[in-house]
């Protein structure tokens, strides 16, 4: 059961709200529930489990695919106001592959019962085009990168996410490790370390321990569309 406040998140997030009749409402209510998690935490780990639906009200998550090597390729980055269907593999059956679920930063989130929300997508018209509008749009991210990997360069997809990064966050220094940066971006340390001591030589980026600065986003956004 959630507290006042995170009943309102709750009905400002999902859309569907309003179609819902007070028995559904009050349903739905009483199967949510709030859980904090610390940065590296593990939420959903592949069809392991049904974590439910996810709705962010503070922090972060990722989402990622585990690849036969054991190499982690992000598929996408959720933010505070956020909804995940897709750690709910058992409400949408369509769902064939397993996604990965941690928290990215410290974070909050509300969690719907899956049976419960899968009950209700089956009887509202409303909360099913909900769960696949955003199963939809979630994949447009997917398919996104998986363009990057597959046909930009690596000096691209990095010197896109440093800037990404620093867009999302409002700040030039980005507190990742080179192993941290190789996680995002579906590649090695030792490739992203290469790449990183190439952009501090041309005075993109500098390095510290635990860390990467942006110095010269202007040249590093022109090489991304170079």
């Amino acid at each position: 059961m959630i507290d006042r406040n995170d009943e309102q998140f709750l009905t400002e997030t999902l859309t569907f709200w309003p179609h819902l009749n007070p028995v559904e409402q009050l349903q739905l209510v009483e199967n949510t529930f709030a859980a904090r998690f610390s940065r590296g935490d593990v939420i959903h780990r592949g069809d392991e489990d049904c974590a439910g639906i996810l709705i962010i009200k503070s922090g972060g998550l990722r989402t990622y695919m585990l690849s036969e090597d054991g190499r982690e390729i992000t598929l996408y980055r959720l933010s505070p106001g956020d909804v995940c269907v897709l750690s709910s593999s058992c409400v949408l059956s369509n769902i064939t592959f397993d996604v990965h679920i941690d928290a990215d930063l410290d974070s909050e989130i509300l969690m719907i019962h899956s049976e419960v929300y899968a009950a209700l997508s089956a009887q509202n018209i409303y909360v099913e085009n909900f769960s696949y509008k955003e199963a939809v749009s979630r994949f447009s991210d997917v398919m996104w990168a998986m363009q990057q990997i597959l046909f930009m360069s690596f000096d691209k997809r990095l010197a896109n996410f440093l800037i990404d990064e620093i867009a999302r966050t409002g700040s030039n220094d980005i507190p990742m490790t080179h192993d941290q940066i190789a996680k995002y971006i579906g590649s090695a340390r030792e490739v992203v370390s290469r790449m990183l001591k190439y952009f501090a030589s041309e005075g993109y980026v500098a390095l510290s321990r635990g860390g990467v600065k942006v110095i010269d986003k202007i040249r590093l956004r022109a090489l991304v569309h170079k």
